[in-house]
C-alpha cells in the first residue's frame, strides 16, 4: 500500500508503522510539542531506509543547536534518498542539507523553489517562516512582507482546517501589521489544535500587537501548565506573559515569571531564546526604572558567553551588546563592535551596520549619555527590522531610543515616537509615558 504524509504527499516507505510515526513526528515538530524525536526515532527503527524520517530527525537536531548530530543524520538521509527517493524527497533533503551546512542564503532560495513545486511540503515551507526562519534572518528589511507574500501565494494548497498553515499565515499577517486578520486566523488554527506551542506562541504575539496584554496573561496562565517544561517554547511563552505584566507596570509579577520560567537554568528553551529573552526582559526592567535583583545579569552573562562569544549573528549580537553594556563589560563590547564593523565592511553581516550601532548605543545608554544614544540609534531605527526576530522582540531597541529621548529632554521627538507607537497598538506603558510628557 502506498503511504502519504499528513498533506497527501507520497512517502518512500513500505512500512505502515514508519509512515504513521513520521506523520506524528512532523505534527509534533510543527507544534513545538515534546515527543517528536521519539516518534521519528520509531519511524527510523521501523524502516532504516526511510530517508525523510532521517531528514526530519536532522532538522530537529539542528533546531536544538546540535550541529554534529544534525550533519551526521542529514548525511544518512542524503544517502538513503539517492538510493530510493522521489524527486520531491531528494529536493526536500537537499534544502535541509543546505540549512544544516550553514548555507542559509542558498537554503532560502532552494526552499522557495521547492515550495513552488510542492507547496504542501509543510516542513520545507516552515523554514522561511517564523521569527527565527530563513527570511527573518536573511537581513532583508522586507522580511515581514515576504512571509505574507509566501503564505498568500500558497494558501490555495492548504485545507481551511489545516491548523499549522492557519497559524503560520496568521502570524505572518500579524507581524506585518494586519493584526485583526492575523489574530482571527491564529485563533482559528489554535482552536483546531490546542496542544500546540507554536499556536500559543503565535496567539501571544497577536495579542501583544493588538494591545491585549491582559488577555495574553490570562491565555498563558491557563495554557502553560499543560505544556511540559521540556518543551522548547515553554520559557519563551512565559516571557510573553512577563512582558505583558511589565507593560502594565507590575515589575514584581514580571520578575516572578522570569525566575520561575525564563532565566537560564530553569528553561529547556533554545539557547538563542534563553539569552535574548533574558537580556531583553532585564534591560526593559532597568530602562523602565525598576531594580534588577543582584546576580541576575551575571547569571545571563555566564550562560551566554560560551554560546554566543563570536560575532556574526546579528540578532544575537544586538542582545550581546545590551548584555555587555548592562554588565559593564566595556572591553567585550568594544571587541564585538570591532568584529561586527569588520564584518560590515567585508559585506558578510546580513543585518548590516545596524548591529554595531545597537551595541554602541547600548554602551551610551548604560553610561547615561542620552544624547549620544539618540544620535546613534535614530539614523538606524528603520533598519532594526533587519535583525530578524519578531516585533515584540525588536521593540526593546525602540524602547531604548524612546527612554533616551525622554531623559535627554527631547520631549517633542519623544511625543512623536510615542504617538506613532500608540497609533500602532494600545499600550498602558506608552500611555503613562505620554501622560508624563504632557504633564
Amino acid at each position: 500500500m502506498a503511504h502519504h504524509d499528513r498533506r497527501f504527499l507520497p512517502l518512500s516507505t513500505a512500512s505502515d508503522l514508519a509512515a504513521a510515526q513520521y506523520r506524528e513526528g512532523i505534527d509534533l515538530m510543527l507544534a513545538a510539542w515534546p515527543g517528536a524525536a521519539e516518534a521519528l526515532d520509531a519511524a527510523i527503527a521501523a524502516d532504516p531506509g526511510f530517508a525523510l524520517a532521517h531528514a526530519a530527525r536532522a532538522r530537529l537536531h539542528a533546531m536544538r543547536a546540535e550541529p554534529a548530530a544534525a550533519r551526521a543524520r542529514i548525511a544518512v538521509a542524503a544517502e538513503r534518498v539517492a538510493q530510493a527517493g522521489t524527486e520531491r524527497e531528494r529536493s526536500h533533503v537537499a534544502v535541509l542539507s543546505l540549512a544544516i551546512d550553514g548555507r542559509s542564503g542558498e537554503a532560502l532560495e532552494h526552499a522557495l523553489a521547492h515550495a513552488e513545486a510542492w507547496p504542501r511540503d509543510a516542513l520545507i515551507l516552515s523554514m522561511p517562516l517564523g521569527a527565527f526562519g530563513l527570511l527573518a534572518f536573511s537581513g532583508r528589511a522586507d522580511h515581514d512582507q515576504a512571509r505574507v507574500d509566501l503564505c498568500e501565494r500558497h494558501a490555495g494548497a492548504y485545507a481551511p482546517d489545516d491548523w499549522w498553515f492557519a497559524i503560520s499565515r496568521g502570524w505572518a499577517l500579524t507581524e506585518n501589521g494586519a493584526v485583526a486578520r492575523g489574530r482571527a486566523l491564529t485563533e482559528r488554527g489554535f482552536g483546531l489544535r490546542r496542544e500546540n506551542a507554536n499556536g500559543a506562541h503565535a496567539l501571544s504575539h497577536a495579542l501583544f500587537e493588538d494591545g491585549a496584554g491582559e488577555e495574553a496573561e490570562a491565555l498563558i496562565a491557563g495554557w502553560l501548565p499543560g505544556y511540559d517544561r521540556a518543551g522548547v517554547l515553554h520559557g519563551h511563552i512565559a516571557w510573553h506573559a512577563a512582558l505583558a505584566a511589565l507593560e502594565r507596570g507590575d515589575a514584581q509579577a514580571a520578575l516572578a515569571l522570569y525566575g520561575a520560567h525564563v532565566r537560564p537554568g530553569v528553561t529547556a528553551g533554545l539557547a538563542l531564546n534563553v539569552v535574548t529573552d533574558a537580556v531583553s526582559l532585564l534591560w526593559r526592567l532597568s530602562a523602565y526604572g525598576h531594580a534588577v535583583p543582584a546576580g541576575l545579569w551575571d547569571e545571563v552573562r555566564a550562560y551566554a558567553a560560551p554560546r554566543f562569544g563570536e560575532a556574526g549573528f546579528g540578532f544575537a549580537d544586538a542582545h550581546m551588546g545590551l548584555l555587555a553594556a548592562a554588565t559593564g563589560d566595556r572591553a567585550g563590547a568594544a571587541a564585538r563592535i570591532a568584529d561586527l564593523t569588520a564584518l560590515v565592511e567585508a559585506g558578510t553581516l546580513a543585518a548590516g551596520p545596524v548591529v554595531p550601532a545597537v551595541c554602541r548605543a547600548a554602551l551610551a545608554f548604560a553610561d547615561e549619555e542620552w544624547e549620544s544614544c539618540v544620535r546613534i540609534l535614530e539614523p538606524v531605527a528603520a533598519e532594526v527590522v533587519r535583525l530578524g526576530g519578531s516585533g515584540a522582540q525588536r521593540e526593546v531597541i525602540e524602547d531604548t531610543l524612546l527612554v533616551a529621548l525622554m531623559r535627554a529632554g527631547q520631549t517633542e521627538r519623544a511625543h512623536t515616537l510615542l504617538d506613532r507607537r500608540l497609533h500602532r497598538r494600545p499600550s498602558p506603558r506608552d500611555a503613562r509615558w505620554q501622560a508624563q510628557l504632557t504633564a
